[in-house]
C-alpha cells in the first residue's frame, strides 16, 4: 500500500514539475504566449502546445508512478487524480477555450497516464 501511495504522490509531484517547467520556458521562448497567458486568450498553436505539454506531463506521471509501484496498471491511478482534479478547473474555464480543448485535455488523462505506465513495463 505504502508503494502504492508513494508511486501516485511522485507521478502528480513530477506531472506538476514537468508542467511547470515546461510553462516557464514557453513563456520564455515564445513572447507572443506570455502576452496571452494571462487572460489566457490562445491561438490555436498555442492550445496545441498547451495540450502537448500536459501529455508529456502526464506520460511522464504514468511513467514514474509504474516505476515505483512496479505495476504498470497501477500508472492510472495519477490518471483518476489528475482527471478529478482537472474537472472543477475545467469547468471554471469552459468559455475561455473551445470545447474540443477540454475534451482532448480529459480524454487523454487516463489513456497517456496509463501509457506512460506501459513505458516503464517496457524498460529494461
Amino acid at each position: 500500500m505504502a508503494r502504492k501511495v508513494a508511486g501516485v504522490l511522485a507521478a502528480l509531484v513530477v506531472w506538476v514539475a514537468v508542467a511547470t517547467l515546461a510553462g516557464v520556458i514557453l513563456r520564455a521562448a515564445w513572447p507572443a504566449y506570455a502576452r496571452v497567458a494571462d487572460a489566457m486568450t490562445f491561438t490555436l498553436p498555442m492550445m496545441i502546445v498547451r495540450l502537448s505539454i500536459g501529455a508529456v506531463a502526464t506520460l511522464a506521471a504514468g511513467w514514474v508512478a509504474a516505476l515505483i509501484t512496479r505495476r504498470f496498471r497501477l500508472a492510472l491511478l495519477p490518471g483518476i487524480v489528475l482527471l478529478l482534479g482537472f474537472i472543477p478547473q475545467h469547468i471554471l474555464l469552459w468559455e475561455k477555450f473551445p470545447i474540443w480543448y477540454h475534451v482532448t485535455f480529459l480524454c487523454s488523462l487516463l489513456p497517456l497516464a496509463l501509457l506512460g505506465g506501459r513505458m516503464a513495463d517496457a524498460s529494461p
